[in-house]
């Protein structure tokens, strides 16, 4: 589902009205082309590439359609769960931050490294991330909050309030 909706909201980035454009193309298959080439790196256009075998007309119903009723429940758990409470705080990703370009290679692990974060982008709740600590090598750890639709406001006073009860955020990063 995710690299779905990033392949179908991508798709505006064509070099025409939005985004990167390759001028030096004078035929539009390969302006398309070049653009999208240049303007997205790789982990990206790999996740376009997946979403859009995941919509094509063969694969709707195997990927897409059985990913829009796991949404469902994913939206309906989480509804059940802010009966009990206001916010859920969680990790951000499985480990600590990583030194840029790191996972390059490993498409997997930048695949794994969203995972704690999909599932608000999939029921559509706000979340927030904030800073909460340091790794022993001294990369960042973040803590991800969660409120239920359409409470922003009870959320960013919970990241407020946590900001000015802590110290992590103060913390900055070495150049």
């Amino acid at each position: 589902m995710g690299p779905s909706e990033a392949s179908s909201n991508l798709a505006r980035y064509d070099g025409v009205k939005y985004g990167l454009r390759d001028d030096k193309q004078t035929e539009l298959i390969q302006m398309y082309r070049h653009t999208r080439s240049k303007g997205f790196g790789r982990e990206v256009q790999r996740r376009i590439l997946l979403g859009t075998y995941a919509l094509s007309a063969g694969y709707y119903d195997a990927y897409y359609g059985k990913a829009s009723q796991i949404r469902t429940l994913i939206t309906n758990d989480y509804k059940t769960a802010f009966e009990t409470c206001d916010v859920i705080a969680s990790p951000v990703s499985p480990t600590p931050a990583t030194k840029i370009g790191a996972h390059a290679g490993d498409p997997l692990a930048m695949y794994l490294s969203d995972i704690y974060t999909l599932s608000a982008n999939l029921a559509g709740i706000p979340g927030i991330s904030v800073p909460c600590g340091r790794s022993k090598e001294g990369l960042p750890i973040g803590l991800q909050l969660l409120a239920g639709h359409f409470q922003e406001g009870v959320l960013l006073r919970a990241a407020h309030h946590f900001e000015q009860t802590t110290e992590f955020h103060k913390a900055r990063p070495e150049i």
